[in-house]
């Protein structure tokens, strides 16, 4: 009874693929928040972006939003195939026919994604120097120097203070790491 009722193998299978999207799908949205012109950290191919219809100046990366969307159909997917399996007695039951639709759509859904991820990947532009500027900027660093004090010596809550002190007098003379080198 239990062969024909059991559709495990193809919930772990939407599982996993679900998980899968999920790590594309962070990844792409942070690549997309990243080539906005507030951060400028990555700029996309041609070939992986279209310019706004409305903003000339504007670059979209369309194929990391569509990954990302992608996603909730994975997630979709899988809800579909438990919800039909929840409430089903043993043996093989008509409705368990319901699992082909979502399973298939799922291989196709993960063969797009996997075919056009590795390349967009491949033809990022990476600025360097926005993600250099970045990175002392708003007291980021103001951790490391912390633990930097405590490398040579000092309690962490005696060189915590000292930090906070240094970047509330920073905060209220306008100033950042990066000008006082």
């Amino acid at each position: 009874m239990d062969a024909v009722a059991d559709r495990d193998y193809v919930l772990e299978f939407l599982a996993a693929a679900a998980v899968l999207g999920m790590h594309c799908s962070r990844l792409a949205a942070d690549l997309t928040l990243w080539a906005t012109s507030e951060f400028g950290f990555v700029e996309f191919a041609d070939a992986f972006a279209t310019g706004s219809s409305i903003m000339p100046q504007k670059k979209n990366p369309d194929v990391a939003e569509l990954i990302r969307g992608k996603t909730g159909r994975l997630y979709g997917n899988l809800m579909a195939v438990l919800t039909v399996m929840k409430g089903l007695p043993l043996t093989y039951n008509s409705d368990m026919q319901e699992d082909k639709e979502p399973l298939f759509d799922t291989v196709d859904t993960l063969e797009a994604v996997l075919r056009v991820l590795p390349p967009m990947l491949e033809t990022l532009t990476f600025r360097v120097d926005r993600m250099l500027h970045a990175a002392g900027a708003f007291y980021s660093t103001a951790t490391d120097l912390a633990d930097y004090l405590v490398r040579k010596g000092l309690p962490f809550r005696e060189a915590h203070e000292i930090v906070g002190r240094a970047v509330r007098e920073g905060i209220a003379r306008a100033r950042n790491w990066a000008s006082c080198r």
